[in-house]
């Protein structure tokens, strides 16, 4: 079993002119992020709990939640478990009956369901290694006082931008200090066939 380390949404970014999505993931004990592409519909369903807007209807996730509900089942957590062939693989921790299940999910859906659910979301820290960004302190030092100004925060770290030069471009024109309200309409991702994705 890999080390897992507890993170959380700190943004979601879209491209006006791809309409691709990127859900970005922060460490909780230190300042480095971790990007995966997913898809509008998951993205919405996402921005949606962490907004806890008021649907008329239950959308698929809610329902999801349910079902487990009924059928005396409990989300525990949520585990982002390994990247391989440039897809992220999850595992939704379901408790039931005193056992403990692991069901194979979808990044983007067991984010959607950790949020709904209010549960940690854990990633192996191997996973970090070969896709996390980490911005310089100094550097998250001027995002924070260039947000108002609209200033953009570039990746600093050599090794990482050879690794992820997929998301180079995109990457040097986010404020790392966005949250998930806010959608960074003017970057543009970068056109790669095989991005690290959600799949």
């Amino acid at each position: 079993m890999p080390e897992m380390v507890e993170v959380m949404i700190d943004s979601i970014r879209v491209s006006l002119t791809s309409q691709q999505r990127i859900v970005l993931l922060r460490r909780i004990d230190d300042e480095k992020f971790l990007p995966i592409w997913i898809g509008p519909f998951e993205a919405e369903a996402i921005t949606i709990a962490l907004q806890e807007i008021e649907m008329a209807r239950p959308q698929t996730h809610d329902l999801f939640l349910q079902v487990f509900t009924q059928m005396n089942a409990r989300l525990v957590k949520v585990e982002i478990i390994s990247l391989k062939a440039d897809v992220f693989y999850a595992d939704l921790v379901v408790e039931k009956d005193g056992e403990i299940l692991q069901i194979d999910s979808r990044p983007s859906d067991s984010i959607a369901l950790a949020v709904r659910a209010h549960v940690p979301i854990l990633v192996a820290s191997d996973i970090f290694d070969t896709a996390g960004i980490k911005s310089d302190p100094d550097i998250q030092t001027e995002a924070t006082d260039a947000e108002e100004a609209g200033e953009s925060t570039p990746m600093q770290d050599a090794e990482t931008k050879k690794r992820l030069s997929v998301y180079e471009d995109f990457l040097q024109n986010l404020n790392m200090d966005d949250r998930d309200d806010k959608t960074d309409e003017d970057n543009e991702l970068p056109a790669s066939p095989n991005p690290p994705e959600d799949k």
